[in-house]
């Protein structure tokens, strides 16, 4: 058994908390906020222990792991402490809101000999993961041209002050925008070369970027790119098209995944779910729970993540300097 405590107890630590109950050989034992009526009331419904102060979480024996779920400019602090005290570690993306804090979580890990994987919850959507073997199947040939895409209301009932603020890690782009970037990182699976992008406000009175689109080259020859829009009003959105030699791939978290030849659509078999999110964050629970127990390496590691996360500043300072970005 496997037990688990959540730094940072609010709607996407109740989120964990919901799939490790779902989640066999993994029991979440303590979670950590520093509002107290919050903690409280995620405690009675989890059936956990409280701290208002994650290092007394730290300091719980029973503890063996830890989901870092807290504001984005919060994680390396977090992850440091965490590691000292030999907890292994499901870190929430953005990994960190920039490259040096990324090293850093990285080195500190390795440092005391934790594990540390991180939550870019969309290698474990099923839909995703039949596209993958379907791309590593060779079925449609070599892949060409990815596009990746995000567009939703950014002003969310789960939206707090921080998210506003770039200097917090806040903003459409790092909270959203490196999904987009991760899901075209890993299924193209090549170093990236350049990129170039539009990073900015545009529907809200905010510190921070809430419409991000990005043209990313690959050193493999693919050609990808990548949006995350954040609306006032208007219609969710979240897909993915790739363009292979020998067909069309199409991707859709709830509705699945579909093959274009011949000028018409297939469905690929057992490539949709409904209840894709909490199947996904099931899965991500399971993944890591066997990394652990057959040591073996977390199937997002951190270098994975620091890929993502490089992509997703260098875009930013495209849009700042107004050039492409060679890496």
């Amino acid at each position: 058994m496997l037990n688990v405590g959540i730094i940072g107890a609010g709607d996407f630590g109740a989120a964990h908390a919901r799939a490790i109950a779902q989640t066999a050989d993994v029991r979440l034992v303590a979670a950590s906020r520093t509002n107290i009526k919050a903690l409280s009331d995620f405690c009675k419904e989890f059936a956990c222990k409280g701290y208002t102060n994650y290092q007394n979480l730290l300091e719980d024996e029973a503890v063996e792991a830890v989901v870092v779920a807290t504001p984005h400019h919060l994680h390396t602090s977090i992850v440091e402490a965490a590691s000292r005290a030999g907890k292994h570690i499901l870190l929430e993306k953005p990994m960190a809101p920039n490259l040096l804090e990324c090293d850093r979580i990285i080195a500190v890990t390795q440092e005391h000999k934790v594990q540390l994987m991180l939550g870019h919850v969309n290698h474990f959507v099923p839909a995703y993961i039949k596209a993958k073997e379907v791309l590593e199947s060779g079925e449609l040939g070599e892949l060409v041209y990815a596009h990746s895409t995000m567009t939703k209301a950014w002003m969310t009932s789960n939206r707090r002050d921080w998210h506003l603020d770039r200097m917090t890690g806040g903003g459409m782009w790092l909270t959203i925008g490196v999904h987009v970037l991760d899901q075209l990182c890993w299924l193209i699976d090549s170093e990236l070369a350049s990129i170039s992008a539009d990073i900015k406000t545009s529907f809200h009175a905010q510190e921070a970027d809430d419409i991000g689109v990005a043209l990313l080259r690959f050193k493999n020859g693919v050609s990808a790119t990548a949006s995350a829009i954040g609306y006032q009003t208007g219609v969710f959105k979240f897909l993915s098209e790739l363009t292979c030699s020998k067909g069309l791939l199409k991707i859709s978290h709830k509705d699945g995944v579909f093959i274009g030849r011949d000028e018409r659509w297939q469905k690929v078999v057992g490539s949709s779910a409904d209840d894709f999110m909490e199947q996904s964050m099931v899965n991500e629970w399971t993944a890591f729970r066997d990394a652990l127990k057959n040591n073996k390496p977390m199937p997002v590691t951190g270098e994975f993540a620091r890929v993502v996360m490089q992509a997703a500043f260098a875009a930013e300072a495209s849009s700042r300097e107004k050039r492409e970005i060679y890496l």
